[in-house]
């Protein structure tokens, strides 16, 4: 019974994940611009793959690999953030202006 539960549980954090995942590839391509582009893809990579890696972790166990998992987690919550802001900033400096700002 509990190894139904555990699967139901693992499948569901992959199948939110996946959803999420989703939604930033959708958003990516219908956004008008880079900087609005960057908000889904940073959504997608640092809530949807931790989600889905935390899922694949569950229903693995208490093994070795599940801790590898949850020191994967912890390093895209750690990246993602910064390897976005990185391309924003590196985009401002490079000139690209966003298409909300206003025209003097």
């Amino acid at each position: 019974m509990l190894a139904y539960v555990i699967d139901i549980f693992s499948f569901l954090l992959i199948l939110v994940g996946a959803f999420f995942m989703f939604s930033g590839a959708l958003g990516v391509l219908r956004l008008p611009e880079f900087f609005t582009r960057l908000h889904p893809a940073g959504v997608a990579d640092s809530f949807g793959a931790p989600l889905v890696l935390l899922g694949v972790a569950v229903s693995s166990g208490f093994t070795l690999f599940s801790g590898k998992i949850l020191l994967l987690i912890l390093f895209l919550f750690i990246t993602n953030p910064t390897a976005t802001h990185a391309l924003a900033k590196a985009a401002l400096l490079g000139g690209l202006e966003p298409w909300f700002k206003e025209k003097k």
